[in-house]
């Protein structure tokens, strides 16, 4: 396969099989009570039964207890908060590409999430990225913030999104129970944050050696 074919994907026909792409699934909410678990163990569990020879691992913000960013930290938690942010972005530089579930608040990102993106920039740099949310209007003003951010981190961010609402995709607005239709999207959306992490990949191999 060709370097371009690489960058920009190919025909789910072809039989060459993707080699140790990482993929994390980024669960992008810190509060109590929050439906974003269910959206990614839902996630989680449609892209590992796909056997795209891909390694999905889910990554919970909320055990990353990341201080605000240049906010004063008291002496006595600065080794707690130095070992966070450390473990943060090594875990994040492991992967190829993303699957960011990212909930709506106020119609925008969720602050916790967005301080979390501010510690990266190396570590996400050349890599592909999907977008998972839910809200009132399926997160979607979520991820328009989100892909301003991601531009200037450099990481790709796919077109497909998977878009679950409030109203009709969850019982009393908490019992997660997604229509069908979600499958499709997030199947394409999966599709193609494969195809861009491993062309990225091969990008990132060739500006090393450049």
């Amino acid at each position: 396969m060709g370097f371009l074919d690489k960058l920009f994907g190919r025909s789910p026909k072809e039989e060459e099989t993707v080699s140790d792409l990482k993929i994390g699934i980024i669960l992008g909410s810190v509060r109590e009570g929050r439906n974003a678990e269910a959206v990614t163990n839902w996630i989680y569990d449609f892209a590992t039964k796909r056997n795209d020879n891909v390694n999905y691992e889910v990554v919970d913000l909320a055990n990353y207890n990341l201080p605000l960013l240049g906010a004063a930290v008291p002496e006595a938690g600065q080794a707690d908060a130095e070992a966070a942010i450390k473990g943060w972005s090594e875990k994040m530089a492991s992967f190829d590409g993303y699957i960011f579930i990212a909930p709506e608040y106020n119609h925008s990102v969720g602050g916790a999430l967005k301080n979390a993106l501010d510690y990266l920039k190396p570590e996400v740099a050349n890599k592909a990225a999907g977008l998972v949310g839910y809200g009132s209007l399926g997160g979607t003003r979520a991820h328009e913030n989100l892909r301003l951010i991601f531009g200037e981190l450099q990481v790709a961010d796919v077109q497909t999104a998977v878009t679950f609402s409030l109203m009709t995709d969850f019982v009393n607005m908490s019992e997660f129970n997604p229509a069908e239709y979600h499958a499709a999207n997030a199947n394409t959306m999966l599709n193609q944050v494969v195809a861009w992490s491993e062309g990225f990949k091969a990008l990132r191999k060739e500006l090393v050696t450049a």
